[in-house]
C-alpha cells in the first residue's frame, strides 16, 4: 500500500458540515487562535493555502498550544490517526571525523582513545545479528574519515545487502556523499548509480544543521554548506532516491534563522519532490564544546514540530524522533504535528553519547504500545512507506501482524 493509501485509511477531521459550514470544533479553533493573535494564519491552515515565512515567525510568539491545535490539524487532514513506525536498525561504522564540529559528542580523531572504523565485515555481522528481528530497514551514517577510499564505502554497502539481501539501506549523509564523491574523485551524479548498485536504497537527513552561514561559520565551519547541502539533496532526488531531511534547533541559531531553513527545505521540495520527512533533532549539549548551551526544553520540541509541520506543507511526514526526546514528548508530539516515531533503532550511538538518555532499543511491541497510549493507530511502514501492517486492522487482514 502507498503512503496515499495509507492516508485514506485514517480517521480524517471534518471541519465542515454537509452545507460547507464551519464545524463548530473548527468554530472552537478559530476563536482560540483569534485570540493567540493567530486568526489570519488559521484560516490560512483551514484552506491549506501556504504560510509565509513572517507567518512562521508568529509562531514561535503565540501560544503553543494554538499552534499545536493547528499543526494536529494539518497533520489529521494528512493522515487521520494514523501513526507509522518501522522495524529498524542503526550502523554506525566510524567515528572518526575531520570536520570537528562544536555541537559534536561523537566524533574522534585517528588514534584518540575510543576512535573506530568497522570493516564491511564487521558492519555485516551487526546485520546478521538481528536476522531474528523482523528489520526491514538498516540506517547507517558516520563520521567523515579522510582515509577511507571510495571502495570501502561501495564495500560496505554490499556486505550488508549479502547479510541481509531484502534490508532497505538508507545510508550517507549529504555530507557523507560529498566526501565519497570527492574519494571516488568524480560527480556525485556518476558516484550515485553505482552506491545504488551496491545496495543504497535512500538518504537519510542529517548534516544539514542549520543552513544559515552565520551559524555554519561559528559551530561547524569545515562541514559543507547549507548552500551545498541542498545543492547535493537535489542530485540525490534527480538521481531517483528518496532522502529525509533535519534541522538541528536549540543552540545558536535564531528563530529567523530556523524559519529560513524551514523555508529553503521547502523550496527545494517544490522542485524535486524528493523529501520523504522532516526530523527536528534536538540539541544535546552533553560532553560537545558548547556544553553551555542550555539546549532545548520539552515545550521547546513540541513548538518546533508543530512549526515544522505547518510550514513544510509540501513535505508528507513530520518525525518524532523518540531516540531524542523522553518518550511521553514523543507521544504528545502526535497530537502536535508528527505522524511518524521513527523504529526500534537498535545501537544508536550519536546522540547518546551527547548526552541522550532514552533506550538504546525497544521492541516492535513497545513502539505499538506507545502510539495507542497516545491515542493513535500504529502502521508499521517500510522506508518508502509503504504498510506493512496496521494496528486497525482485524488478525488475519491484508497487513497481518508480522
Amino acid at each position: 500500500m502507498s503512503t496515499t493509501s495509507a492516508r485514506s485509511g485514517g480517521a480524517s477531521p471534518r471541519t465542515a458540515d454537509a452545507s460547507g459550514s464551519a464545524t463548530p470544533a473548527t468554530r472552537g479553533l478559530l476563536r482560540r487562535a483569534e485570540r493567540a493573535g493567530l486568526l489570519d494564519v488559521a484560516h490560512r491552515v483551514l484552506a491549506a493555502q501556504r504560510l509565509s515565512t513572517e507567518d512562521g515567525l508568529r509562531l514561535y510568539e503565540a501560544d503553543l498550544f494554538v499552534v499545536g491545535e493547528l499543526a494536529n490539524h494539518v497533520r489529521e487532514r494528512l493522515h487521520g490517526d494514523l501513526a507509522f513506525f518501522n522495524v529498524n536498525q542503526h550502523v554506525n561504522y566510524t567515528n572518526v571525523c575531520n570536520k570537528l564540529c562544536r555541537f559534536c559528542a561523537f566524533q574522534r580523531l585517528p588514534n584518540q582513545p575510543g576512535a573506530y572504523v568497522l570493516s564491511p565485515e564487521e558492519a555485516a555481522e551487526k546485520i546478521t545479528a538481528q536476522l531474528a528481528e523482523p528489520v526491514t530497514e538498516v540506517h547507517m551514517v558516520a563520521g567523515i574519515h579522510p582515509k577511507l577510499e571510495y571502495a570501502y564505502y561501495l564495500d560496505l554497502l554490499r556486505a550488508v545487502k549479502r547479510a541481509r539481501p531484502a534490508i532497505h539501506i538508507k545510508a550517507f549523509t549529504m555530507v557523507e556523499l560529498d566526501q565519497i564523491a570527492k574519494k571516488a574523485k568524480k560527480p556525485l551524479e556518476q558516484v550515485l548509480p553505482e552506491l545504488i548498485e551496491a545496495g543504497l536504497g535512500s538518504v537519510p537527513g542529517g548534516g544539514a544543521e542549520i543552513f544559515a552561514d552565520r551559524v555554519h561559520q561559528e559551530s561547524y565551519s569545515l562541514k559543507i554548506s547549507g548552500d551545498e547541502w541542498l545543492a547535493l539533496a537535489r542530485t540525490v532526488h534527480r538521481s531517483g532516491l528518496k532522502s529525509n531531511c533535519t534541522m538541528l534547533h536549540g543552540h545558536i541559531e535564531t528563530r529567523a534563522e530556523r524559519i529560513d531553513h524551514l523555508d529553503r527545505l521547502r523550496r527545494l521540495q517544490d522542485e524535486t519532490g524528493g523529501f520523504q520527512t522532516y526530523i527536528p533533532l534536538s540539541f544535546h549539549p552533553e560532553n560537545t564544546e558548547m556544553s553551555d548551551v542550555p539546549g532545548p526544553t520539552a515545550l521547546d520540541e513540541l513548538r518546533e514540530i508543530a512549526v515544522g509541520r505547518l510550514m513544510l506543507d509540501n513535505i508528507p511526514h513530520v518525525k518524532a524522533y523518540w531516540i531524542l526526546m523522553d518518550v511521553p514528548v514523543a507521544q504528545t508530539a502526535l497530537s502536535f504535528g508528527a505522524d511518524d516515531v521513527d523504529g526500534t533503532v537498535v545501537e544508536e550511538k550519536i546522540y547518546h553519547e551527547a548526552g541522550a538518555t532514552t533506550p538504546q532499543q525497544v521492541q516492535r511491541d513497545e513502539l505499538i504500545r506507545w502510539i495507542r497510549d497516545a491515542g493513535r493507530v500504529p502502521v508499521e511502514r517500510d522506508t518508502l512507506y509503504n504498510v506493512l501492517w496496521r494496528g486497525d486492522e482485524p488478525a488475519g487482514g491484508s497487513h497481518a501482524p508480522r
